[in-house]
């Protein structure tokens, strides 16, 4: 049997020598009595020393472990220097041990660890100075705390870096600790008698406390359990919790009456723009960026600071359209000028799209959010919001005649699909709804939120394939284009060779009417069962339109 004796109750470097040297020897925990300023001593054990050099085995422990153990050796457990040992003894053999939260030592040491940490956060918050004098032109003050652990070491690195410019004494019943402005000295423990009972601030800090004071979100249990009511003894503020709780809510009664209510920004501006504005439907994108101020087709115009027209060239090839305006979006009056507008910039420009050649514009015109305090937090539009704003959107899709259409998030998707289509089920593809195409990718704000990196990394990368396929597609009609205006060019001003060049306002060719088949059957050379025109078969039909275009255009 070997016995280690320590210098103090939280000597956790006397222990962690003791403990590398004695597992070096591999020397089990059932034969080491650990003693620590009178505690734990074994009236049978045996009075053998220590070894006096590391033995031949390797003791490895990880930081998480000193860690936890620096703060367990705190606790006032009798038992926690043998049982650390025993653990240090266990990880040599596993590990990984500290991660199986279902083991018995494992979650001893957890529940020693957070107890600690836990106090060592009460003695931040609830330690109070009193001053008493001065010393050499620097202001001495004492305080007085009483901490469920052994924590003064643990928590005196706090005080020391944030009230390094003032002399102070803090006193516990287990051990006291001293800073000079140079160093931190520790000493035994004390008594409350030791440390004055008021000073003159404190007069002022009950009035600090009694201002923040706020009556309408009083939660007696949440206070009482981050201010437990054992500290309430050493605040001086605590003297006035249970007054100021008992008019709580007559305090709350006039502050509900008594509530000042924040006008929206530029809501001045608005009441001017909508008395200005004549009756009618607009005719001209201008004119639709002046009528839209005035639109009062859902709720979301009574808060929103202005409405928030699309912007770019009238004859746009590229229409970009998102959900909504942003808070940015919403004072500045222009699209994705915010941080979802700094990621789509990007994206456009990584994928060779010029931004000033795109119509962007949004589902939605005006900004939805919900205030909490002074910021304007997002909220989705809802889908009678979006069949409102689908006027605005339909009348600009009129007007610029895009090729192509990119639809950023579920909002847009919605609102130029139908609720039918789900986001997921067409992201990346290319559907035609009522004429022109769209593309249907991620919204860039969705970037910025999606915390999974993974899943952040996936979404980027989809959103950059998906413009550069917008701009594929417009590459792609912009070069067929091209190839029919040429064609067009050699057919008019290139004579024909042949000897009876057709004319170039084809002549209608009679059409022979058949009885119609008795069976549906297409087959080629029967007539239609529409129709009743004779068809002709696919095959000949393109080599016919193959040799007439040769015939004309050789």
């Amino acid at each position: 049997m070997y016995s280690v004796e320590l210098a103090t109750p939280s000597d956790f470097d006397g222990w962690r020598d003791a403990a590398r040297r004695l597992a070096s020897h591999r020397i089990p925990a059932s034969d080491v009595c650990w003693r620590a300023g009178g505690e734990g001593e074994d009236l049978f054990a045996a009075a053998n020393d220590l070894p006096e050099t590391d033995g031949p085995h390797p003791v490895r422990a990880s930081k998480r472990f000193l860690d936890f153990a620096e703060r367990a050796v705190c606790r006032g457990d009798p038992s926690r220097f043998a049982r650390l040992y025993k653990l240090l003894m266990r990880l040599q053999d596993k590990p990984r041990l500290l991660g199986d939260a279902a083991d018995g030592d494992v979650a001893w040491l957890m529940g020693l660890e957070k107890s600690v940490r836990r106090d060592i956060h009460k003695m931040h918050a609830f330690v109070r100075f009193r001053k008493t004098g001065e010393r050499d032109g620097r202001e001495t003050f004492v305080a007085w705390f009483e901490p469920e652990h052994r924590i003064v070491r643990l928590a005196s690195t706090f005080f020391r870096n944030r009230f390094a410019n003032m002399d102070w004494t803090i006193l516990t019943p287990h051990e006291s600790v001293r800073w000079d402005g140079v160093r931190l000295e520790f000493g035994s423990g004390a008594r409350r008698e030791d440390a004055p009972a008021d000073d003159a601030l404190e007069e002022h800090w009950k009035t600090y406390f009694r201002s923040i004071f706020n009556p309408a979100r009083v939660k007696i249990s949440a206070m009482t359990s981050e201010m437990p009511r054992k500290y309430w003894k050493n605040l001086p503020e605590a003297s006035l919790i249970r007054e100021m709780i008992a008019e709580a809510p007559r305090r709350a009664r006039e502050m509900a009456l008594n509530a000042i209510s924040e006008p929206a920004p530029l809501a001045a501006k608005i009441a001017e723009r909508r008395a200005a504005m004549p009756d009618g439907d607009p005719q001209t994108l201008a004119e639709a960026r002046q009528f839209v101020q005035a639109c009062r087709r859902c709720g979301l115009c009574d808060h929103a600071s202005q409405a928030v027209f699309g912007e770019g060239p009238d004859n746009a090839r590229l229409m970009i359209v998102g959900e909504q305006p942003g808070d940015q979006e919403d004072l500045a009056g222009r699209p994705f000028v915010g941080p979802a507008g700094e990621v789509l910039d990007a994206g456009l420009e990584a994928a060779g799209l010029d931004r000033s050649q795109a119509w962007i514009t949004n589902a939605v015109k005006h900004f939805k959010f919900k205030r909490r305090g002074k910021r304007r937090l997002h909220q989705t539009p809802d889908t009678s919001e979006i069949d409102q704003c689908r006027w605005w959107l339909d009348f600009e899709r009129a007007q610029v005649k895009p090729e192509l259409i990119v639809a950023l998030g579920a909002t847009a998707c919605r609102s130029l699909l139908g609720p039918r289509v789900r986001l997921a089920d067409v992201r990346g593809k290319i559907v035609k709804p009522r004429g022109t195409p769209v593309l249907v990718t991620y919204h860039p704000a969705y970037l910025l939120r999606e915390p999974d990196a993974d899943t952040n990394a996936q979404a980027k990368a989809a959103f950059a394939n998906d413009l550069c396929r917008a701009r594929e597609f417009l590459a792609a009609r912009l070069a067929g284009r091209r190839v029919g205006a040429m064609l067009l060019w050699r057919r008019r001003n290139m004579p024909c060779p042949c000897p009876n060049p057709p004319p170039l306002s084809p002549v209608p060719r009679p059409v022979s009417v058949m009885p119609r088949p008795k069976c549906s059957s297409r087959r080629a050379g029967m007539s239609s069962p529409v129709s009743g025109r004779m068809r002709m078969p696919r095959s000949s039909a393109r080599r016919s339109a193959t040799m007439s275009r040769r015939c004309r255009w050789k």
